[in-house]
């Protein structure tokens, strides 16, 4: 059903062959280095160019970009050199997928580390699964003691236990060696004896504001949890390869983009040091997709107005986009911040329990004021209402209004009022919403804040009855990049135990797809430049087994699968 992530399977199914048929004609067979086009026929050619399906019966591709999207029988020219014909023989071809929000540098850095999620994206069921999992990558990776062993996707809530990790669970197994599980939102993770000793978290180390530090029942000893501000810190001074092994790891975790049908993914945290790492990456010719980076607001005195750092224009496909502030954490991990209590106790147990604000009200629109003034998109992860509402603060008193054309955006927007969606109207807020959720951690977000408040997470009907452009990403590695279960979360919204959370806001198949192509092309101001197949824009395009407009069967969706991925005319992934 959902693809499993495995880089030598990616690497390895990219030299393989795609199942279209391809035949060369030119006028002048004997010129070399002659001019070439490339004609696309014999499929359905899914436009995306409209608020409603439209087909062409043929594409030229010249130089990287289309010059043709019409008719077959008006595609015959004059053109002098080589035309390269792709049949697609009933196969189906579309704008390629452009992530709206993800973290390109964890793909990076996956490659090193092992999978410790549970399923559909993993295969641990319980805290002896992770246990044995981490052994047998120690064991096969050749990490001796003293060294660092780091762990991806823990989910507490989808483990038999149904509790947290704790340090002395992972001492046992690894007396010698540090251990990190990153938490599968991404904003925390548990740590072993050795590995908080390494941090100086101990038990006389005080909780920072915006941060969780779990403790052992009857004291103040840290119990291995650290999330938000507490997690920032140790996660920025963890090792990492080399930069020249960061080099050798980029064209592997691009393929994981590209053999699910990306051609631009995004850095959605980037701290200064993996600004410098994508600029060499950059430099070095490395990249084949387009890589969007959004640099963090902890580090804004070392990018702002830096000449190393122009934003808003690419080079060798890198493109500092935007800003970035977390204002909260994850609703599953208990930390997104609400303006309301959950109906649970917190990670240590604590009562009316609202979450965490990184950054105070009045600090945040003074931030954010000041990219506004410098001309530098701004972009707010935040998750619950409570964040949300600040968010919108930061933004109206920044100045911005909807005609400004700031578009400025809110990352997940998931627990939001409806009342919110007026607002978004109004500053031109522009949301990348995160449907996942919904099958992922549905029925812990309806025991966590009440079935009613669970069913409007990710309202894109809504938003979009009211004009407001809208995406759906999946936060990989948060959730994995298959863009099709994407499409069904949308479609569907069901939960693991089968709920149809918010069945209201369910969403048709062309919506779906606006969701993952022309929706986040505006929110980075890429409108005219990709997410349609339209004559001008560059050909980036994406080759499917099946139409998925065409699909009666909504769960089937999810068995769509990418023969090939183009970008800017060449093919950069093929099954």
């Amino acid at each position: 059903m959902i693809k499993k992530i495995s880089t030598l399977v990616l690497v390895l199914v990219a030299l393989t062959s795609c199942k279209t048929e391809k035949k060369e004609s030119t006028q002048d067979s004997n010129t070399e280095n002659q001019a070439q086009q490339t004609l696309y026929y014999g499929g359905d050619i899914l436009t995306m160019d409209g608020d409603s399906p439209k087909y062409v019966e043929a594409v030229i591709e010249r130089d990287g970009k289309i010059i043709y999207a019409g008719d077959k029988a008006k595609a015959v020219n004059n053109f002098a050199g080589k035309t390269v014909e792709v049949d697609l023989k009933g196969k189906t071809m579309m704008p390629s997928f452009i992530d709206p929000h993800g973290h390109f540098m964890s793909a990076v850095l996956m490659v090193t580390q092992v999978n410790c999620a549970s399923p559909p994206m993993g295969d641990v069921t319980d805290i002896p699964s992770m246990i044995a999992k981490l052994q047998k990558f120690k064991e096969e990776k050749g990490i001796k003691d003293g060294e660092w062993i780091v762990g991806w996707g823990y989910d507490q809530d989808l483990l038999a236990e149904k509790r947290h990790i704790i340090k002395m669970d992972l001492d046992k197994a690894f007396p010698n060696n540090k251990v990190l599980i990153v938490h599968i939102s991404m904003h925390g993770g548990v740590l072993n004896s050795k590995a908080l000793e390494w941090a100086g978290i101990d038990e006389n180390t005080k909780t920072p504001e915006g941060g969780v530090i779990a403790r052992l029942p009857g004291g103040n000893e840290p119990a291995g949890l650290l999330m938000e501000m507490a997690y920032m810190p140790v996660f920025d001074k963890l090792p990492q390869p080399s930069e020249d092994e960061m080099m050798e790891l980029m064209e592997a975790a691009q393929m994981q983009y590209t053999s699910n049908g990306y051609t631009l993914a995004v850095e959605g945290f980037t701290h200064i040091k993996d600004m410098n790492t994508l600029k060499r990456a950059a430099k070095e010719g490395r990249f084949f997709i387009d890589i969007a980076s959004l640099p963090g607001f902890n580090e804004m005195d070392k990018w702002l107005n830096n000449p190393e750092y122009p934003f808003g224009k690419y080079d060798n496909h890198l493109k500092f986009e935007g800003g970035k502030f977390t204002l909260d954490g994850s609703p599953q991990g208990l930390t997104a911040y609400m303006a309301e209590p959950y109906k649970v106790p917190g990670p240590n147990g604590e009562k009316n329990w609202v979450g965490n604000t990184s950054i105070p009200r009045e600090e945040l629109a003074k931030l954010a004021k000041t990219l506004v003034k410098n001309n530098v998109q701004i972009n707010f992860h935040a998750n619950g209402d409570g964040a949300i509402e600040d968010a919108i603060y930061a933004i109206e008193n920044a100045g911005v209004k909807a005609g400004d054309n700031k578009r400025p955006i809110i990352i997940h927007s998931q627990f939001q009022k409806p009342e919110h969606l007026k607002k978004y109207v109004e500053l031109g807020i522009t949301p990348t919403y995160f449907t996942n959720h919904c099958f992922y951690w549905g029925d812990v977000h309806i025991k966590n804040v009440g079935l009613e408040k669970a069913s409007f997470i990710s309202p894109i009907k809504a938003a979009n009855d009211l004009g407001i452009i809208t995406s759906n990403h999946t936060d990989f590695n948060v959730t994995l990049l298959d863009p099709f279960f994407v499409m069904w979360t949308s479609m569907k919204r069901e939960t693991r135990s089968g709920v149809i959370l918010g069945g209201d806001q369910v969403i048709d198949g062309y919506a779906a797809l606006q969701q993952l192509t022309t929706g986040p092309a505006y929110q980075f101001f890429e409108e005219n430049r990709k997410g349609k197949i339209k004559t001008g824009l560059l050909a980036d395009f994406v080759i499917l087994d099946k139409n998925p407009l065409k699909i009666e069967n909504v769960d089937a969706i999810k068995d769509i699968q990418v023969l090939e991925t183009i970008k800017e005319g060449k093919t950069v992934f093929k099954k």
